[in-house]
């Protein structure tokens, strides 16, 4: 069995940096460095830095990174974000007494420099697999004091991903059973979060949330903010379990059934934004789902196999995987099809301009292009077809494969994620996936089509269903500007 240290498994703090103590030097305050999972509840690194916090006496203060347009993060990400991170530093500060710090710029600088200020002797974060997180990580180990300690805890995988596996796993096969052997371990129940002993002294670091979103939104009007999706953790817990239109109180039974018809969007569970923003558990979405099983077995486990088995197989392959977003991390046998295959004549070639506008001569592609323009969230189903066409419609593989990350990282809600990574690469390089029967320009990688789709869901009925939902968007946009216009004429 994994042993514990304070309140958590040790399995699931990875020790980055060990500080060295002196007996001249008191032991400083504690210093969680949020990123990945940005929530107050059921969040295994908060738990970690109050409950160290508390065994040394010492006080803990929660800081946060501001990135310019990270990843090429528009309004529409960022400002979800910093809406649910408004709502949590209010919850720090009025029910845990926890200062929340944010900062801009580099984290690298801001991180060390914070640090230095309030004579911290550990530095708590939590885990991301992308290359960006693990080399600012890497640089603020040297970049501190030795006496400062660095803690990072997997508080986004159920399993932690070092845990789960120490090695690139090939497929969900190869892990499932992995992580499923090692599932009774880590689902155990949150220890209730109280104040921390010891307050911090008191601060004037003050956030001015209003002013920082409307400056960074307005920065990334490109891509607007969205409508449908409520920002924080009540939002994320309301999607969950809400009376109204949980997804495991109403919407559970249709999962298994209708979760790959484009045309039936209520069928998922609506979560991925808020598992990609950290604004609610995988693991308190898993065990509310087994507390429901009885009443939907096949349910039950067809989303804890997506929650749980694929995300962790995504992070998996992110972290061992130093080129998860490139040609070169694609299987020996994918990148030698793709490049038999790469000069292949192409019945379309489009630029990227044409395809982040939708002008294809195919209408079921483009209404799944429009989708995630102005909704924000393209259907599962729809991204394995649509990145698949971005490789039969472009130069090569690797322009492919760019394009797909490019326009998945600029217009999804969840998009910069191992999950986005993962899907362009399964759809166009192969990854998780095998070999099939060879054709022009796929080699052996999966192909998909329409005549495809038409015999899996009612594409007329998507398209159309698409070109309703954008319609009602630009009509709802255009009532606002000109509300906003007729406001600014009276003042």
């Amino acid at each position: 069995m994994t042993q514990s240290t304070g309140v958590l498994q040790s399995g699931r703090i990875r020790v980055l940096k060990e500080g060295c103590r002196t007996l001249d030097r008191n032991v400083g305050p504690v210093v969680y460095w949020m990123f990945r999972d940005q929530r107050v509840r059921d969040n295994w690194a908060l738990i970690h830095a109050v409950d160290e916090a508390n065994r040394a006496n010492v006080p803990v203060a929660v800081v946060f990174n501001l990135f310019d347009q990270f990843l090429g993060a528009k309004a529409r990400q960022l400002g979800f974000m910093l809406r649910g991170l408004q709502q949590l530093h209010s919850h720090l500060q009025h029910n845990l007494h926890i200062p929340f710090f944010l900062f801009q710029g580099e984290a690298t600088e801001t991180i060390p420099n914070f640090i230095e200020e309030c004579g911290a002797s550990l530095l708590v974060s939590d885990f991301s697999p992308l290359r960006e997180v693990k080399c600012w990580k890497e640089e603020i180990c040297k970049r501190v004091s030795d006496s400062v300690s660095i803690h990072e805890v997997d508080a986004h995988n159920v399993v932690p991903l070092w845990v789960a596996s120490a090695k690139l796993e090939y497929s969900a096969k190869t892990i499932r059973g992995k992580i499923n052997k090692l599932l009774p371990e880590y689902m155990i129940d949150f220890p209730k979060l109280g104040p921390p002993i010891k307050k911090w002294a008191a601060t004037n670091h003050v956030v001015d949330w209003e002013n920082l979103i409307t400056a960074v939104t307005r920065k990334g009007a490109e891509v607007p903010e969205l409508e449908w999706c409520e920002p924080g953790e009540n939002a994320a817990m309301e999607v969950l379990m809400g009376s109204r239109n949980g997804f495991l109180t109403k919407r559970l039974k249709s999962y298994s059934m209708d979760r790959n018809n484009p045309l039936k969007p209520k069928a998922l569970s609506g979560l991925s934004p808020y598992l990609h923003f950290g604004q609610i558990s995988a693991q308190r979405c898993a065990a509310e789902a087994r507390k429901v099983r009885t009443l939907c077995p096949q349910a039950v486990d067809a989303f804890l196999e997506e929650l749980i088995v694929r995300r962790e197989l995504a992070d998996n392959f992110c972290f061992y995987q130093p080129h998860y977003d490139s040609l070169k991390g694609a299987w020996e046998w994918a990148r030698k099809t793709l490049m038999d295959h790469a000069s292949d004549k192409r019945e379309h070639i489009y630029t990227r301009g044409q395809l982040e506008k939708a002008q294809t001569a195919d209408p079921l592609w483009n209404a799944s292009q429009l989708e995630m323009v102005h909704y924000g969230k393209m259907h599962g189903f729809m991204r394995m077809y649509w990145a698949k066409k971005i490789l039969e419609w472009t130069s090569g593989p690797e322009e492919a494969l760019a394009i797909s990350i490019y326009l998945n990282d600029k217009y999804e809600i969840d998009g910069r994620d191992p999950n986005g990574y993962v899907g362009c690469m399964w759809s166009i390089c192969g990854v998780h996936d095998q070999g099939w029967r060879e054709r022009q320009v796929f080699g052996k990688i999966r192909y998909m089509n329409y005549a495809g789709c038409k015999r899996k869901f009612d594409v007329d009925g998507y398209i159309a269903y698409v070109k309703r939902q954008v319609g009602e968007i630009k009509k709802r946009k255009a009532e606002t500007l000109f509300n906003k216009n007729e406001k600014e004429l009276c003042i």
